[in-house]
């Protein structure tokens, strides 16, 4: 390994493959069952559960071009069992069709940034370190996070930071950062850092964490369109999954998560209006939950891991007609 490679720990690795393996053994309707990894990254969970489940394969998708190239090179040892695409993960289902592929066993979501995208500070979603305001995952589209800061109002900024951000002082670092680039545009994060630790007040910013941590979160969601690629990508991937196959999400911010947690309960529960004796199969809830809330890493992992510590793991399983038969009750767990 080079000095200047990315440093990469799979989160919760151990827990993803339990949780998707099960669903990744051959049968003899699918003797090559196929895993989806829709943000493929480096290629970590991947490989370990390329490696647990030697008849399955793997269709990948990453934005990051630079990533899929990494991912490609570490994955190279499974051969033609890997087939890997830059996409979206909202493009699942044109990706699904291209490779004739019409249901799959396993999907697997880790929601936060790469190790390469962290570390390699050119790419500006650092805080910590000067870098040109870029923010982007795939470095084709146009949009940067110095775009966003040059060219939005007041009322986009402070939406923005307050919805993608949950910041409390959107307004005022809005009207801070307008005010600010009519003498220079944005251009690189030392200056937009400086401007936060100036407007967030310091008793809030003892309390919050760093003060630009929620204004690099919201700029980088807006740059990339997160949130609404999730809202799009969770449907259809629960669509894809063949009945008895997995999905599991790693979500990092609480604005995920509330999208898989509301996504997952409506899965797992009827449809059927309240009173129906009998709940008819369309009604039915299509996904068991697998785990009881979000399940979270523990202090050894973190402590190995510190990127580690916002994750939350949810997975649920795609119900078949027998199951329907026996499980229509919708219960579930999904605080």
């Amino acid at each position: 390994m080079t000095t200047d490679e990315p440093r990469h720990v799979p989160v919760l690795l151990g827990r993803i493959v339990d949780l998707l393996a099960p669903a990744l053994e051959p049968t003899t309707t699918d003797p090559q069952p196929v895993l989806v990894d829709c943000t493929t990254g480096l290629g970590g969970h991947s490989g370990a559960l390329l490696d647990a489940c030697p008849a399955a394969r793997l269709i990948g998708l990453d934005r990051d071009a630079d990533a899929l190239a990494e991912a490609t090179r570490r994955l190279r040892r499974y051969g033609e069992r890997v087939q890997l695409v830059q996409a979206v993960y909202d493009e699942l289902p044109r990706v699904l069709a291209d490779a004739g592929v019409g249901s799959v066993r396993a999907v697997l979501f880790d929601l936060g940034l790469s190790s390469l995208q962290i570390d390699r500070t050119d790419r500006g979603f650092a805080y910590a370190v000067d870098a040109p305001l870029d923010m982007r995952m795939d470095q084709g589209q146009p949009l940067t996070a110095a775009a966003v800061l040059n060219s939005y109002d007041v009322s986009e900024l402070t939406r923005i930071l307050r919805v993608y951000g949950e910041e409390r002082f959107a307004d005022r670092i809005a009207r801070r950062i307008v005010a600010e680039r009519a003498k220079e545009p944005f251009a690189n994060s030392a200056r937009l850092v400086a401007l936060l630790q100036q407007a967030i007040p310091a008793k809030s910013a003892k309390t919050g964490g760093h003060p630009a941590k929620r204004t690099f979160q919201a700029l980088r969601i807006e740059v990339n369109a997160e949130l609404a690629a999730l809202e799009s990508a969770l449907p259809a991937a629960i669509e894809a999954l063949a009945a008895g196959g997995r999905i599991a999400v790693l979500a990092y911010h609480s604005l995920e998560d509330r999208l898989v947690k509301r996504t997952f309960a409506a899965g797992a529960t009827d449809r059927a209006p309240r009173g129906l004796p009998v709940v008819p199969p369309e009604l039915r809830p299509e996904l068991t939950l697998l785990t009881r809330g979000a399940e979270r890493p523990g202090a050894d992992e973190v402590a190995e891991n510190p990127r580690a510590a916002s994750a939350r793991l949810r997975a649920a399983m795609k119900i078949g007609a027998a199951e329907q038969e026996t499980d229509s009750s919708g219960e579930g767990e999904a605080a």
